[in-house]
């Protein structure tokens, strides 16, 4: 490349993270309504890279879905969660909302995807996205706001909704760069840098930069939206430590392949082993061409190949970076690893004021450079290059939440199923890092095994180079499902799911599939396994569903559960335990989803049990009507349920039972009676099936709720 120290006009103007204070309503409203159009043009702009209709429809990846689904995703984000809110009563396209509503999160690179979907065309997804825009740039217009916004705003939705478009602005952007190059075309609103030095030998050589010992304080305090991981507190004492004055240069990375790094199993962790074994990789990801003859190498931006920018970040995954790190720590005699999320913040010392009063960004950031990364030397920050920018920089530290952590309730899967040991962060931000993720206070993790416009500096310090998994289940709501479903019985009462299974037994005639909907951490999903050949286990809640996933795996769940005060019990859970073999949890498919709003499908089950499900319901009346479609000829419905109607739930007026209607009461079993009389004959009388779940030692929940069965007609 052409050496070019001027910055390319094509890039959109830079945007800034809205304040959430302020003392103007209607400033903040305009404020918020440009911020929504700027961010959602921003993402479509992005897909002007794609030269044809094969690059939407094909994955780049096995672990994702093709960008088809991220293209109508965001939108369908807005509509899902204000649903959820309760801020819009009706759907733009249910369909399309139930298809394109949950992503992949891949807990490891051979969890390949082989799941088949009749994808939206390109051209409803443009006519959806065009309605989507207009219903939420509507609400925006007529919403009540109170300043300053906060998580119980009607804003905080639609800010929620804009940072969630920008992350996947950039993931998009790691999944184009992994399509095949000639399904692409550069454009001129998306540059890539000119700057790079391809001469390897003239590539900078990095040092190390002392910094004394210190405190810093984790967790956010400025005023802009953020994640819930962000929140809560942690003081951290930081020894004495050095850290490399670059990011770790392309250049520098070969020297770790020329000594047969990747061949070198002395420098893999287990996992790292684990993951060469399945990819056979020799070198990044992104470097295209015969490793032995560097000279010839390139590397594979966005859009385009280039000739090898020696002098470029190199972008790896934390198992390659790990790697490399112990390769120069033997080679040095030095204890060089990745930096602690700690530590980074200690350089981010180095580097004035955030992303919401620069006048212009001190690095290759929120895409007010370039749509690419650029020299290790090009930005100065203090003593370093590249605190803040260029690529994301992994750290040694698993991400979990701080002292006050809170999930918030509308977004109850965003944090926490990454807090189990094996997310590590990433700090700094990459050139295409915008809105919240350009931010000091910024909180990302993932899978080591994951690739993103990630890179890594290295320090030599004191503190321990290890990812450990989270010994113990501490999201109490999760714990407490583990105990109800897993746990002892108390009081005599029997496991819950096992009875409920045990009649189903008794009535079910043809075991081919059930549906346990609603099945939380699965044990009843489990119990089905028994004896149906086939069990879909669904729930709302992707941080149950990663809990039922891990004993598919074989995985023994820890978890605590309180006592009294801050004692608690440490408890355990496992298949093996309640006497489920591997080959009967394999016949059990766990999946997210949302009883409201189920997907088309052409299977019909055998058996759907929803158990403390329909008084949980905003629609509780479309659930019956939907999942009858989904039932055999013959197939049993099996509904129990304590009816605790709450409008924290289901607004009042969707409630079936326990309300008076002209002026007689009306019973839930017989608001069920008269919904499903017309397709069902019922099974047997109702029963009381109860049910204990311990909140303490001294404390328990003693329920009883009532199993009505159905046989479709």
């Amino acid at each position: 490349m052409a050496s070019n120290n001027t910055v390319s006009s094509g890039l959109a103007k830079p945007t800034r993270t809205l304040l959430l204070s302020g003392d103007d309503v209607e400033k903040k409203r305009d404020e918020i309504l440009n911020y929504f159009h700027q961010t959602w043009d921003l993402y479509e702009s992005l897909f002007d890279c794609l030269s044809e209709e094969r690059a939407y429809f094909t994955k780049a990846i096995s672990l994702r879905h093709p960008l088809i689904f991220y293209f109508g995703h965001t939108a369908t984000f807005y509509i899902n969660k204000l649903m959820a809110a309760g801020l819009i009563e009706e759907r733009v396209d249910s369909d399309i909302e139930a298809m394109l509503a949950i992503g992949v999160d891949e807990m490891s690179w051979d969890d390949l995807d082989t799941s088949h979907y009749s994808w939206p065309s390109l051209a409803e997804l443009r006519d959806y996205r065009g309605k989507v825009r207009q219903r939420v740039t509507d609400l925006i217009k007529q919403i009540p706001l109170t300043l300053p916004l906060n998580w119980e705003s009607p804003a905080w939705v639609i800010l929620m909704g804009i940072e969630h478009e920008r992350i996947h602005l950039e993931t998009s952007s790691v999944l184009m760069r992994q399509l095949p190059v000639e399904w692409l075309t550069p454009q001129p609103h998306w540059p890539a840098c000119q700057r790079a030095r391809n001469d390897r030998t003239a590539a900078p050589e990095n040092s190390l930069v002392s910094l004394p010992e210190s405190t810093v304080s984790l967790g956010k305090t400025d005023d802009t939206y953020g994640w819930d991981n962000e929140y809560g507190r942690l003081e951290c004492r930081v020894n004495a430590f050095k850290a490399s004055k670059m990011l770790v240069s392309n250049a520098e990375f070969y020297a770790f392949i020329q000594a047969g790094g990747y061949q070198n199993p002395q420098w893999w962790d287990e996992e790292g082993q684990g993951w060469l074994t399945f990819s056979n990789a020799e070198m990044p990801t992104f470097w295209v061409g015969a490793v032995s003859k560097p000279a010839g190498l390139k590397l594979r931006l966005m859009t385009e190949e280039v000739a090898m920018p020696w002098d470029w970040p190199a972008e790896v995954n934390q198992l390659e970076a790990s790697a490399f790190c112990r390769w120069k720590a033997d080679d040095t005699g030095k204890s060089i690893q990745l930096p602690t999320e700690a530590e980074w913040y200690v350089l981010r010392e180095q580097v004035e004021g955030d992303q919401p009063n620069w006048a212009q960004a001190p690095g290759n950031v929120n895409l007010e450079w370039w749509a690419s990364s650029c020299p290790v030397d090009r930005f100065a920050q203090g003593d370093f290059y590249d605190i803040v920018g260029n690529v994301w920089q992994w750290t040694t530290t698993p991400i979990s939440g701080f002292e006050g952590f809170k999930i918030h309730p509308l977004y109850d899967d965003f944090s926490t199923p990454t807090f189990d040991g094996k997310h590590a962060i990433i700090k700094g931000g990459s050139w295409i890092s915008t809105g919240n993720e350009a931010l000091k206070s910024a909180r990302y993790a993932f899978r080591r095994h994951f690739f993103q416009h990630a890179g890594f500096r290295y320090v030599v310090s004191t503190h321990q180079e290890k990812l450990t998994v989270n010994p113990y289940e501490t999201d109490l709501l999760v714990s407490q499902y583990l105990d109800f479903q897993y746990g002892p019985h108390y009081f005599n009462v029997d496991n819950y799911a096992r009875a409920l299974v045990d009649i189903a037994e008794q009535v079910v005639e043809k075991r081919g599939s059930a549906l346990d909907i609603g099945c939380a951490t699965g044990r009843a999903s489990f119990e089905l396994a028994r004896t149906f050949d086939k069990v879909t286990g669904m729930d709302y809640s992707a941080r149950f569903i990663d809990v039922a996933l891990s004993l598919v795996r074989g995985e023994e769940r820890r978890y605590l559960m309180p006592e009294e005060g801050e004692l608690v019990e440490y408890c355990q859970a496992s298949l093996q335990a309640i006497g489920i073999t591997p080959e009967q949890a394999a016949r059990v498919n766990f999946v997210q989803g949302d009883a409201c709003n189920l997907k088309p499908q052409q299977e019909a089950y055998d058996l759907v049990l929803a158990s403390n499900l329909i008084d949980r319901l905003r629609e509780p009346e479309r659930f019956l009507r939907d999942i009858t479609t989904r039932i055999a000829k013959g197939g049993v419905l099996m509904i129990s349920s304590p009816y605790t109607w709450l409008e924290e739930f289901t607004p009042k007026e969707n409630w079936i039972g326990g309300v008076r209607e002209n002026g007689e009461a009306l019973t839930s079993y017989q608001a069920l009676q008269r919904l499903l009389t017309a397709e069902f004959s019922e099974v047997q009388p109702p029963a009381d099936i109860p049910f204990v779940i311990r909140e303490t030692a001294r404390k328990h929940q003693h329920t009883v709720a009532q199993l009505t069965v159905w046989r479709k007609r």
